[in-house]
């Protein structure tokens, strides 16, 4: 939101505010170090719209590249940066390889080395539309000429927003939400996103953390427009990436019919379908809908990089029925599109529905849920509160109570700490998150890794403790729970967040240390370390 003020930093470039790229309101001007417009030296070289891209990457990967500066790797560079903050799934690489060096994906006939179809060769599409039809239990066969190929899921929200929304307009996401989004909808499109904001309390309608309702829904849209925002669509991630939600049938037929209401597009991200992982959780696809609300606006889309533990695979599929919207689509194709080998290599992936039920998916659902109870336990032998959930590669942690003041600076300086200790995190900042102290971690790694990436973990956690009780024992109390939310038993292990007090604090340091006694001692870590080693 305070891209105006990047713009504007002197020099000649243009001006994006011509566009209609003006900032929100102050009470949406949030950075809290994330991008700020003083840290970066304008460029000559560049135009306003190039001086905003580059400064959106160098505020947003300085982790990531500080981990491929310093990659961690077991003989060659042990003391190196552990990545649990890159939402890849590194547990299949085994089953992957085998698949994709099999002779059928070998293929080089003329078709696949000329110009295709930039909707993607009718091939792929048509096994595309066949693969989604079984997995999201479409009520009827879904069609070809619906599916759109482009190099990934990033390019999908780029081409959508472009399409949907004029220069200067807005999307509705619910926060916390994966960042990359940010980038994808601006920076081509120059289209802001407009916040419904989630947090950890239990209020009103909800039943658990981090909910999302139509009354969110309904009160950001009402705000933005009232500031004299635009919203011309709303964005579905399911299941959630970083909550692993996985959104009911009833719950997404109320956000349709709200954005119907509104005639709203909605853009549903469903690219973690096939990466729940527990057999607890049913996942509901839109597609698997008897009935869509408003199917001229609602657009679907899926890929290959997180359900197939390819990321280096750039595919991402479009499947909606309004034919104004996918060759509008298809006219930027052109800019990103899937080489014809590819084509036929994931033509090929899909259709081979024995190999994927029998061999992949059980496979890899194993895998996963091993190496996420191994986390979730680490977590619980620390005290640490999280948010269980059965999708996607990742869990919500909640570090508050390792933060003094409670403020987004004092979470980045949490966030540098991990860094500095050689284990790279995601803090809730780069998702936009309302409560400065919550991290993603990618639990998604072979058990080597997330032995090692944890125990850096617990060392900062018990240095942060320590510290933190020697603070307040120099300080007079502060009143206890200041406003910050409580954590539920339901879905949160560790009933109770609690802030650090004076009275307390000898106990808290009997327990910490009683803690570390018990995990020295026991073999639990071998016993599941075995365990999960099994499965990867």
């Amino acid at each position: 939101q305070a891209l105006s003020e990047i713009v504007g930093m002197g020099g000649g470039g243009g001006d994006l505010q011509g566009t209609g790229a003006r900032p929100l309101s102050k009470r949406r001007v949030d950075l809290h170090g994330f991008c700020k417009p003083s840290d970066f030296q304008r460029s000559p070289y560049l135009s306003a719209r190039g001086n905003v891209a580059n400064i959106f990457r160098g505020s947003t990967e300085e982790g990531y590249k500080a981990y491929h500066a310093d990659k961690y790797d077991e003989d060659k560079n042990p003391n190196g940066i552990i990545n649990f903050g890159t939402s890849e799934n590194k547990l299949c690489f085994d089953l992957m390889s085998k698949r994709l060096t099999q002779t059928d994906m070998n293929l080089m006939e003329p078709p696949l080395l000329q110009y295709p179809d930039w909707k993607g060769h009718m091939f792929l599409r048509e096994e595309v539309a066949r693969f989604l039809t079984y997995y999201c239990k479409a009520p009827a066969p879904l069609k070809a000429e619906n599916v759109i190929v482009l190099n990934g899921c990033g390019s999908l929200f780029s081409a959508l927003a472009t399409v949907l929304c004029d220069p200067g307009e807005a999307v509705l996401i619910a926060t916390p939400f994966y960042g990359g989004i940010t980038q994808s909808v601006f920076l081509y499109g120059n289209v802001k996103l407009v916040y419904a904001y989630l947090d950890s309390k239990i209020t009103g309608t909800s039943t658990r953390p981090f909910q999302l309702t139509v009354e969110k829904l309904e009160k950001a849209l009402q705000d933005a427009r009232a500031e004299g925002v635009t919203v011309r669509a709303l964005i579905l991630l399911n299941p959630q990436n970083p909550l692993g939600d996985i959104y009911s049938l009833s719950e997404l037929r109320d956000y349709l019919e709200f954005a119907k209401r509104h005639e709203l597009h909605v853009i549903v991200d469903e690219i973690y379908m096939l990466s729940v992982f527990d057999e607890s959780a049913t996942f509901h696809s839109v597609l698997g809908m008897d009935r869509l609300p408003d199917p001229q606006r609602t657009h679907v889309m899926w890929g290959i990089s997180k359900d197939f533990a390819v990321s280096g695979i750039r595919f991402g599929t479009l499947y909606t029925e309004n034919q104004d919207v996918a060759n509008a689509v298809a006219s930027l194709c052109y800019f990103h599109g899937v080489c014809g080998p590819v084509q036929h290599k994931v033509a090929q992936l899909l259709r081979d529905r024995e190999w994927i039920n029998q061999v992949y998916l059980r496979a890899n659902h194993a895998r996963l849920k091993a190496a996420h109870t191994y986390v979730t336990d680490e977590l619980k032998t620390l005290g640490v509160p999280f948010l269980n959930r059965n999708a996607g590669f990742f869990v919500w942690i909640d570090f508050r109570k390792y933060l003094k003041t409670g403020t987004f600076e004092e979470e980045m300086l949490l966030w540098r700490r991990f860094l500095d200790n050689k284990v790279l995190l995601s803090c809730g900042k780069a998702f936009e998150c309302s409560e400065p102290g919550w991290f993603r971690i990618i639990f998604a790694d072979k058990t080597h890794r997330l032995q090692l990436g944890m125990q850096r973990i617990r060392k900062v956690l018990e240095e942060r403790e320590q510290e933190i009780l020697a603070e307040e024992k120099e300080q007079p109390c502060q009143s206890e729970q200041d406003g910050k939310a409580d954590s539920t038993d339901e879905v949160i292990f560790v009933s109770h967040h609690q802030e650090p007090n004076c009275a307390g604090g000898s106990n808290l340091g009997d327990l910490i240390g009683l803690l570390q006694q018990q995990m020295r001692s026991s073999d639990w870590l071998q016993k599941n370390s075995e365990k999960a080693e099994q499965f990867a």
